[in-house]
């Protein structure tokens, strides 16, 4: 085991080096220079789009109506990231690493935009019937067939990895917290897991859908609200904290319990590595959700789909982040015991999130934790099973995916009982070599994107009554600008 665990660390550490965050980042800054920074600016829009798109219009095709396309969406995108991931992040990279999370969300709003807009664009409907896109369509379909491979890469790697992003990392999380605050063995946590997701993962994307429609709103909230408790008690430390992420950004600091240093190019590394886990911008897994959606426009469902980033990381993964470093906690240091912050316990994961909202409402704040992993693993696993069998469906048919679902299913089990350390960059190595095709097509397609943004009156002028533009199937770039 000693010898995998060294061979995936040592693997992790070339995939995620800096030529990685060099084309993460610079694939999302390209888009939203290249798209005038209209995600930006079109972000107030974007929020009215979200809750017209409870309804789609009865003209539209698609599987799912657009708001349940980013509920989806955000069930596998909300997960042990916002919790566990952000406190893996600040505790190995130091608070700096909230900025690099935070940089990539933004520049990630234009990447999961980029994403939507070709899945719509290029999608197709399957032997089933169903309409069906993502990346490995929008490769093959968009760049022609020289390009197959590429999506037929992306396609084998989403297969993986949902076993390690969307299903391993995310029962490993929950069963840890179990049994750090009331003891439940991992196997007991297992087995109720495994049984609930087989009821609702057997049913197939529109009851995934159903589901989330519900418990993606509510979980937010909850945990949201509760964390918003945490911040108010301790709300003298919160202009300390941004000043501390700040500075930290640029000039790295202490951290794994304040006795390690870290250097900035930590911060940099698990910032963005962390971010991406949470928010999935540049993995192109959203876009297989959004591509069942109903909807003509593929720029009005790309701004839509683009609030995934947003709530998970700039909302979500900021109220974990200044709860770790506003709430002091007693730390044993040299046999005298302290009151520290909790960044600085040398805990990591979910028990250093549960430590510092322990620390900020006793007796409560460990089950807003507690409560939130529930939830945010349980549609996690259901949303990532729907990517997962997507990919195995495009490179072996729709025969595949009751297989798979069993697979899967039988995975959540194992998840709960799998070292976190192995599980964790496991997800980091797959995650970048999803990335890597689905960055490339992002910047080889880009003028379509581009193009669909001009003529969308949506994009262009902000009019959210005006119907879609009639965009040819296949259409070019040039013909999208006639």
């Amino acid at each position: 085991m000693a010898q995998i665990e060294a061979a995936v660390t040592a693997v992790n550490g070339i995939v995620w080096g800096p030529a990685m965050l060099i084309l993460i980042l610079g694939t999302g800054l390209y888009l939203m220079v290249g798209l005038g920074f209209m995600p930006l600016r079109r972000l107030p829009a974007a929020f009215r789009l979200m809750f017209q798109g409870r309804r789609a219009g009865t003209d539209e095709k698609g599987e799912i109506t657009p708001f349940q396309s980013l509920m989806t969406a955000l069930a596998a995108t909300i997960g042990t990231g916002n919790i566990a991931g952000v406190a893996t992040a600040i505790a190995l990279g130091g608070p700096g690493a909230v900025f690099w999370m935070w940089m990539t969300a933004l520049v990630g709003m234009a990447t999961k935009y980029g994403e939507a807009v070709l899945a719509i664009r290029y999608r197709e409907v399957d032997a089933e019937g169903r309409y069906v896109g993502g990346p490995m369509y929008y490769i093959k379909n968009g760049l022609g067939p020289r390009w197959a491979w590429m999506g037929w890469l992306f396609a084998f790697f989403a297969a993986i990895a949902g076993f390690g992003i969307g299903n391993m990392v995310q029962a490993n999380s929950l069963a840890d917290v179990f049994r750090e605050t009331a003891g439940v063995p991992t196997w007991a946590t297992g087995l109720v897991l495994t049984t609930v997701v087989f009821v609702v993962i057997i049913g197939g994307l529109k009851r995934i859908a159903a589901w989330s429609d519900k418990l993606v709103p509510f979980m937010a909230i909850v945990y949201v609200a509760g964390s918003l408790a945490i911040i108010g008690v301790n709300i003298a430390h919160v202009p300390d904290a941004f000043a501390l992420i700040f500075r930290n950004a640029f000039t790295g600091t202490a951290a794994a319990g304040g006795f390690a240093g870290a250097a900035m190019i930590m911060g940099v590394r698990y910032g963005v590595a962390r971010g991406i886990f949470s928010n999935e911008a540049g993995l192109g897994s959203a876009a297989i959700a959004h591509a069942a959606a109903q909807t003509r426009d593929p720029a009005r469902l790309g701004l839509v789909a683009m609030l995934g980033t947003f709530i998970d990381t700039i909302i979500v993964c900021t109220m974990t982040a200044l709860v770790i470093l506003t709430v002091t906690v007693p730390v044993e240091v040299n046999g005298v015991v302290q009151q520290l912050p909790a960044w600085m316990s040398g805990k990591t994961g979910a028990s250093l999130s549960a430590m510092a909202y322990g620390g900020g409402l006793p007796g409560i704040g460990e089950w807003v934790v507690t409560l939130g992993l529930v939830l945010f693993v349980f549609t996690t696993l259901l949303g990532w099973s729907y990517y997962g069998e997507r990919a195995a469906a495009y490179l072996f048919g729709v025969k595949v995916i009751l297989p798979y679902r069993l697979a899967w299913v039988a995975c959540v089990f194992v998840g709960c009982v799998v070292k976190l350390d192995l599980v964790w960059n496991f997800s980091d190595t797959m995650n970048a070599l999803m990335a890597i095709p689905n960055l490339i097509a992002l910047i080889l397609l880009s003028g379509t994107v581009f193009a669909i943004s001009k003529t969308s009156p949506v994009t262009a002028r902000g009019d959210l009554g005006a119907p879609p533009p009639d965009i040819p199937v296949q259409a070019t770039p040039a013909e999208l600008q006639r």
